[in-house]
């Protein structure tokens, strides 16, 4: 039985998820009026699976450089497409599974406030305990209900915000759910995060080096993005560049410089990563092992973010396209 006859439509986008796809696609059919699947590349038989189970699919041209915010684009169009009047759109990526009530509960919501122009819910992670990277996605994910700032690419949208605004940005790699938030609530849209279960993630998080790469994918999204308003007035994330400067880069060189210039003395500084850990784990509240796990993360997650930042500005400098960053 569909949630909302001839209104809502749904996009995922994935890339050989396999299985992950299946669960994803399935536990959205006969809940919205039209899904669209875009695959971007897939050789596991993704494009098969998804035309088995009755659902539109848009294959990329792969020619031409990947984001998931193109891929995005692609689908709602191909979507207006097959159904012009939609009022709402979901966004899904292929490794999520859309939870049970979720787009009851999304769409309801979306339908009492007319000001909303994207609501999204809790996110969760399939297999948390499986990995400490997994635990650290899902301890991400915890954000506080109620009007926020931004949300994440599984959202469900009202489609005249999205479609007015311009959409996502082709051209960012990542960061283009919190840009095309900035520019909805310019518009005067709000943007909601309800109470409700939305989706389960599956990070698929098994090594550092993974983890390593979603940081420097991280640093390059927050420098673009604050590269992009860089001339405004709003600081829209220089916060949160700044302290990837100072922490993952600024400091260490300015201890280090110190250290073989002057005295070994400077090295002491390096005590302020400690520091800064046990800060961040105290201020979580109660002393459990994972908040000190997830504030040791936020610490040292500071060096690989530092790594996206200066690959960002190298390729400005150079005049070279940003290329997808991927830890799967």
């Amino acid at each position: 039985m569909m949630v909302s006859p001839a209104k809502t439509g749904l996009v995922a986008i994935g890339r050989n998820e396999g299985e992950r796809l299946r669960r994803c696609l399935l536990s959205v059919l006969g809940q919205v009026e039209a899904i669209v699947y875009v695959d971007s590349g897939s050789d596991d038989g993704s494009v098969a699976l998804a035309r088995e189970l009755g659902v539109e699919v848009v294959t990329l041209d792969m020619s031409k450089p990947f984001t998931a915010a193109r891929a995005r684009n692609s689908g709602f169009d191909r979507l207006l497409q097959l159904n012009p009047d939609l009022d709402y759109v979901q966004f899904v990526d292929g490794d999520c599974e859309v939870m049970e009530g979720w787009l009851a509960k999304g769409i309801s919501f979306l339908d009492e406030h007319e000001t909303v122009g994207v609501v999204t819910g809790r996110c969760r992670e399939r297999f948390p305990e499986k990995t400490i990277y997994n635990l650290l996605c899902d301890m991400e994910w915890q954000t506080p209900v109620g009007e926020i700032e931004a949300c994440g690419g599984n959202a469900l949208m009202r489609v005249i915000g999205f479609d007015e605004t311009g959409r996502f940005r082709d051209d960012l790699i990542a960061g283009e759910e919190p840009e095309l938030c900035l520019r909805l609530r310019r518009g005067g849209w709000k943007i909601w995060h309800i109470d409700a279960e939305m989706v389960l993630h599956d990070a698929a998080m098994t090594r550092l080096d993974q983890w390593w790469r979603r940081a420097v994918r991280a640093g390059h999204a927050y420098a673009h993005v604050t590269w992009l308003y860089h001339r405004e007035k709003e600081p829209f994330w220089r916060r949160s560049l700044l302290r990837i400067l100072i922490w993952g880069g600024l400091l260490p060189l300015f201890l280090i410089v110190g250290a073989v210039l002057f005295s070994p003395l400077f090295l002491i500084g390096f005590l302020l990563y400690p520091l800064q850990i046990v800060r961040i784990a105290l201020g979580r509240g109660p002393l459990k092992s994972e908040n000190w796990l997830y504030a040791l993360s936020t610490v040292l997650d500071k060096f690989p973010a530092m790594q996206g930042v200066m690959q960002f500005y190298a390729r400005q400098l150079t005049r070279r396209p940003s290329q997808l960053i991927e830890y799967k």
